[in-house]
């Protein structure tokens, strides 16, 4: 059975989208980019803020189904531009540095809504 997981800590979906699923022990949680989620609008100007706030976002959803980072088993990182890698491995790191490293991929994407810089989406693992 699948679980909607919607928190108002993070941005409300911008489309015909659920936040995070819950399913089968596992929290599929949707591309979150740089939105602040009481005004709707873009947050920073350099990639470095801008992914704070992906994970800001992204705490927020993993809180609300009870989980946070350690959790997190899968990311998938949407780079505008794959010069911004290395800045946004920095920031990653804060969020991602002990025990079992989640497996990852990052790539570069045409655009990304709203000309965001970078947008994440992850899985966890439910406890």
């Amino acid at each position: 059975m699948k679980k909607q997981i919607a928190t108002g800590q993070a941005p409300k979906a911008v489309g015909p989208y659920s936040q995070a699923v819950s399913t089968d022990g596992f929290l599929f949680v949707s591309g979150q980019i740089p939105l602040d989620p009481e005004t709707g609008r873009m947050v920073g100007k350099t990639i470095e803020e801008q992914a704070e706030r992906v994970f800001q976002n992204i705490r927020a959803i993993l809180n609300e189904a009870g989980l946070d980072f350690s959790d997190v088993v899968s990311a998938t990182v949407y780079l505008a531009d794959i010069g911004d890698f290395a800045a946004v491995n920095e920031v990653y790191a804060g969020y991602f540095s002990e025990g079992v490293l989640p497996a990852r991929s990052a790539i570069q994407v045409g655009a990304l809504p709203k000309q965001a810089k970078i947008e994440i989406s992850c899985v966890a693992q439910e406890k």
